[in-house]
């Protein structure tokens, strides 16, 4: 790496894209002023502020016109399923557009483009999927961290957009076998970016602004698509990571990875039998237990973690299959779209693993499809696979439709349903790839 060159390089290209983005922006209108008790947070990565698909904002709007809440602004977009992540009133998303990978800063409330930078990148596809970003931004204060499709991990200013550092993972530490490109998210652990690499090692822990590798975690179990999670277990920092790529014969599984050194504190094996296969779901936390699940075989799996850091199975549920949807876990229960194309919704009891109910949930024209939960606001917000939105009642007794519209109608609406200071964002990933941004400040 040329640390100065990269930072020129970066500025030609911020210059060079200045003013892009206002061709592609549809400005509709302000939102609803935030009311004063309104309690708001940052969305900085994938699954949410604390990792758990949970949200403090409110108060939302509940009562949804049938059409959806009011669009703000619009942004059309190239290709990807990575969602887009905010803090402050800044967003940033990554996406695939005329043979380049594009990382943009906008305004979070009116779309405008602070920065854009962009690189070459190669797409392929496999099992008639087309290749795309697909792993979201990372923002962690004044740094915005991004892995392309192709393997290139970008640490970018957020203020600015200037690289600080950036490598090829492939490049560096040998390729992984994915299927569809790199799909995880990385995550930043104090001054640590932790990446499930694969190639040469399983997981390496950099440091995050000079990018120096601190260590290496080398279970041979591979890159996945699902994202590191942090956890405490047993009053012991631990980073979770839900290994298991395109391997043959097909290897992978939970590994409780000790931050400080890198070294495997704990592991349980789990994936799918099938070759054409990988974890994908991300690892849900419950106190000193831990929930996965894949698409396929297996199905999901409660892993009980001891003070040795030893690893148990409590109990296996075959019919949990979350092909990529992470559930959600609350109050004791786990809730999540299971089957290989998101047919139902499920809620099991955690402490024993009892399936309490499994629903079709009947939209009023629409299938649900591979649906996305977050809890917030003392209910579940759904996106549909189709471009539909629900506030869902989910319990154990089973679920009920509050209210529901259709945004748009458009199949691969994946990605969990973002949302910060009361605005809703939402990849739209066919027939017009765009972000959209609705208000949903009650």
């Amino acid at each position: 790496m040329k640390p100065f060159l990269t930072l020129l390089v970066a500025a030609a290209t911020l210059v060079a894209n200045a003013g892009e983005a206002s061709d592609r922006l549809t400005f509709h209108q302000s939102p609803k002023p935030l009311k004063e008790e309104a309690v708001t947070e940052d969305w900085p990565r994938f699954l949410g502020p604390r990792h758990d698909l949970h949200s403090k904002e409110s108060p939302l709007l509940k009562a949804l016109p049938a059409t959806g809440p009011k669009l703000v602004w619009e942004v059309t977009r190239g290709s990807g399923h990575a969602p887009p992540v905010v803090a402050g009133k800044r967003l940033v998303m990554i996406h695939a557009m005329d043979g380049r990978e594009v990382v943009e800063c906008l305004n979070a409330e009116t779309g405008e483009r602070h920065w854009s930078f962009d690189y070459p990148v190669k797409l392929g596809s496999s099992y008639g999927t087309k290749d795309a970003p697909r792993a979201a931004p990372v923002i962690d204060g004044d740094l915005v961290f991004t892995v392309g499709v192709r393997s290139d991990l970008h640490c970018f200013s957020l203020a600015t957009g200037e690289v600080v550092w950036k490598t090829n993972l492939d490049e560096t530490y040998e390729p992984a076998p994915l299927f569809f490109g790199r799909g995880g998210s990385p995550l930043v652990h104090g001054d640590l970016l932790i990446v499930n690499v694969g190639g040469k090692f399983c997981v390496g822990g950099f440091d995050k602004r000079t990018s120096k590798l601190r260590w290496t975690n080398k279970q041979n179990w591979q890159a996945s698509y699902a994202s590191p999670i942090p956890t405490t277990l047993h009053g012991k920092d631990r980073i979770l990571v839900f290994t298991g790529g395109m391997t043959d014969p097909p290897t992978g599984g939970l590994l409780s990875i000790d931050p400080a050194s890198g070294e495997t504190a704990g592991m349980f094996p789990w994936r799918s039998r099938m070759f054409a296969s990988v974890n994908a779901a991300s690892p849900v936390v419950v106190g000193d237990s831990v929930f996965v699940t894949e698409g396929y075989t297996e199905g999901g799996a409660l892993i009980d973690f001891a003070e040795d850091g030893s690893a148990k199975l409590r109990w296996k549920a075959g019919q949990f299959v979350s092909q990529f949807t992470t559930p959600v876990a609350h109050d004791g229960y786990l809730y999540g779209v299971v089957g290989t194309a998101g047919t139902e919704m499920v809620c099991y009891e955690v402490k024993s693993g009892r399936e309490m109910w499994r629903d079709s949930i009947d939209l009023k024209d629409a299938r649900l499809g591979r649906a996305s939960l977050l809890h917030v606001d003392g209910a579940f917000l759904c996106i549909g696979a189709q471009g539909n939105l629900l506030w869902l009642d989910l319990s154990p007794k089973g679920a009920k439709i509050l209210s529901q519209a259709q945004l748009f109608r458009a199949p691969e609406t994946w990605g969990v349903p973002i949302v910060s200071r009361g605005l809703l964002y939402v990849n739209q990933n066919a027939m017009g790839s765009r972000l959209i941004c609705y208000d949903l400040r009650g």
